[in-house]
């Protein structure tokens, strides 16, 4: 097995959980939702797996210049949440890749259920392999997956080829920060051979040798601290909520919150949203 494939399965690993469809089902069952008619705020605990959910999104999103004549592509689409959010509220049409095939299929039922199939449709690929022609896509999307991906310059580059001319990359990404290591298990990883960060400096690097530029760049990170240490210390003294990340993440995701609040106040990691056009 080549070390690329290897990453890739232990990745792949990390996210996979047997039946999370039906787990997530239960979730929201157990939450006191109707599963038989479920909405996008009924899903928000669970698919918005990223620092600050939904907020950060639809900042991103106003960023972005998101609105109905778009076509966006959502890099590391997860479960869907991101797709459902913009498509919902911009009714913009969203193709989501991922390469959790799991993933794939549970935002494909999620989103049948909550009646936005026409709108957004998921296929399981590879971010350094984009399954699409040149120049498809209004916008290019991604929040929190750069950080598995080593190879960042095939990253960007592949980006820049699906975008069209003028069009939007919409990032919103943890990075590396100034005060040393990672503390782990994080969500994004178990170890530090599945997690790759860039420092901010780095990054703007990579996307102006991609043919990027940018338009934006705001530092997030205060107000990604604020909300970990919040949800950090409602876990501390409830527990577990029926829904939450530790759905996708299983039971350890209570020593990755306690991690990752650490990580953000002690500066090791720091958050940004960037729009780069090209």
């Amino acid at each position: 097995m080549s070390p690329v494939n290897h990453l890739s399965d232990n990745i792949q690993q990390h996210y996979t959980r047997r039946d999370l469809g039906k787990l997530i089902l239960d979730a929201l069952d157990k939450a006191g939702k109707d599963i038989n008619r479920l909405t996008p705020e009924d899903l928000a605990p669970v698919d918005e797996f990223h620092i600050r959910g939904r907020a950060a999104t639809l900042e991103l999103a106003q960023a972005a210049g998101l609105d109905s004549t778009k076509h966006v592509l959502d890099v590391g689409s997860g479960v869907g949440g991101s797709s459902r959010c913009i498509a919902r509220e911009f009714r913009c049409r969203v193709t989501g890749i991922d390469l959790t095939d799991e993933y794939c299929r549970v935002a494909t039922m999620l989103s049948e259920r909550i009646g936005l199939a026409e709108l957004v449709s998921y296929r399981q690929g590879d971010a350094l392999t984009l399954p699409f022609p040149d120049e498809l896509f209004d916008v290019v999307w991604t929040e929190h997956a750069a950080m598995n991906i080593e190879d960042k310059p095939r990253l960007y580059r592949e980006m820049f080829r699906v975008l069209k001319p003028g069009g939007a990359l919409a990032i919103y990404d943890i990075l590396a920060g100034p005060s040393g290591p990672v503390l782990f298990p994080v969500p994004w990883a178990r170890s530090p051979e599945t997690s790759f960060l860039v420092t901010p400096e780095e990054l703007r690097k990579l996307l102006d040798q991609a043919g990027f530029k940018i338009a934006s760049w705001a530092d997030t990170t205060s107000a990604a601290s604020a909300w970990f240490a919040s949800l950090e210390k409602r876990i501390r003294l409830e527990g577990l909520p029926p829904l939450g990340f530790h759905v996708l993440l299983g039971p350890d995701f209570q020593t990755m919150a306690q991690n990752q609040r650490r990580n953000l106040e002690e500066g090791r990691i720091v958050l940004a949203q960037i729009v780069a056009k090209k």
